[in-house]
């Protein structure tokens, strides 16, 4: 296919985030055409691949999430079978099958200046082009720019640091701090950093919720491919036994890197101490996080604290309506997660859900002169404690939106 002079985005991989990325940009329109590496043969025939991207158990048909239930449906063509080149909607889309090794893939080849891994297995940005399982850099040799990995980045030798080329970004918290001459190697973190980072972003930009003293989260977290459909013996070594066991018949209490995560997104985070973990239940995605939050305040003359229910909502209403609108959403409605499916918003508060309480740390004479501070005087410090729960569909409307939000800038300012 002719593309000189055109859009190309590639994607390597077609699990879930390969296919709803497909989608996602059939929606946004921003390229011409894309380029997907399967790296293996997929059914008998083209028209095998074509159901495959075109339906979703989750949901529901391509036409579906393009046009709802008007009636109207995708314009598919099969233009090549042996090269397996597809039309939707006017987009070219080309499968590639050969190679699963990401230096083999020639990208130069497809005119794809730009790659989205979304395969999960490559993500270690300190492994050389050539290293024996692949390598996200072997896509650069193979004739990429830039390359965006659907996940965060996991450096597996402890003794080795990030490389100065690489760069972890959500869209509407800190993409404009992508450098088009220095980073190559773009991370989009993971879904519940997506949408913890888009709560944390409005509190730190507000001069009276900005000194956090401490914080925690718990993401109430749907199923995903990593888990096991039915018990299964953990790998040898494993330390948590639990992800082995069935994701359709237990309630699962796991770890999460989102804490981590969130201080490369929002660095002022690096100071407060925060906890994070993850509860996975049988369900097929849309996520809870529960965000809990200690802020020094400041008690007014009536002897309340500035920061309550209403003045936390109001933050998040004028994020909604501002910087981060059509990213963070506010929501009054006692929303349950079927309602989040396919919403496209990074995170949605539930305001009708936000509380606080205020309480004084207390602090004796004797307690202030051990830690050098000379007075007779005892004290009481206000902190206000605040939970804050926020709903993000975990794989297309939050993640991917964000993602595919981010890889349409990044395209733009390639040089």
């Amino acid at each position: 296919m002719d593309l000189q002079g055109k859009r190309v985005l590639g994607i390597n991989g077609m699990g879930r985030m390969g296919k709803l990325s497909l989608w996602s940009h059939l929606n946004l329109r921003h390229f011409d055409a894309i380029v997907i590496n399967s790296g293996r043969e997929i059914g008998k025939k083209t028209e095998d691949i074509v159901q495959y991207l075109t339906t979703d158990s989750t949901y529901g048909s391509l036409d579906r999430f393009l046009y709802g239930y008007s009636g109207k449906s995708c314009d598919i063509k099969i233009l090549d079978e042996s090269e397996c080149l597809i039309e939707m909607n006017g987009i070219l889309i080309k499968v590639l099958k050969r190679s699963r090794n990401p230096k083999d893939i020639n990208w130069a080849k497809e005119g794809v200046r730009l790659v989205v891994d979304c395969t999960g297995k490559f993500l270690d940005p300190t492994l050389p082009a050539d290293h024996a399982n692949g390598s996200l850099r072997g896509h650069l040799e193979a004739g990429a720019e830039k390359v965006i990995v659907s996940a965060p980045f996991k450096i597996k030798d402890s003794s080795r640091h990030m490389p100065d080329d690489c760069a972890t970004l959500v869209y509407g918290v800190n993409h404009s701090s992508y450098s088009p001459l220095k980073h190559h190697i773009i991370s989009a973190t993971s879904c519940t950093s997506t949408g913890l980072a888009h709560m944390i972003k409005p509190l730190i930009d507000t001069e009276e919720t900005s000194e956090i003293v401490t914080a925690s989260m718990t993401t109430v977290h749907a199923a995903t491919n990593s888990q096991s459909i039915l018990d299964t013996p953990p790998k040898a070594g494993a330390k948590d036994l639990r992800k082995n066991r069935s994701v359709f018949n237990n309630i699962i209490p796991t770890s999460t890197g989102a804490a981590s995560q969130l201080e490369l997104i929002i660095p002022e985070m690096k100071k407060v101490g925060f906890m994070a973990d993850s509860i996975r239940i049988p369900t097929n995605t849309v996520s809870l996080i529960s965000l809990n939050l200690t802020f020094r305040t400041i008690i007014n003359e009536n002897g309340d604290s500035i920061i309550n229910r209403d003045f936390i909502n109001d933050i998040y209403r004028r994020a909604a309506a501002g910087s981060q609108k059509d990213l963070l959403v506010f929501s009054d409605r006692q929303n349950v997660s079927s309602d989040l499916m396919g919403y496209m918003a990074a995170i949605v508060i539930e305001g009708q859900e936000t509380h606080t309480r205020t309480g004084f740390l207390n602090f004796s004479a004797e307690t202030l002169q051990r830690y050098g501070i000379e007075t007779t005087n005892d004290m009481n410090l206000p902190v206000t404690h605040a939970k804050i729960f926020g709903w993000y569909d975990n794989e297309l409307g939050s993640y991917v939106n964000c993602m595919s939000k981010l890889t349409i800038h990044i395209d733009k300012n390639l040089i």
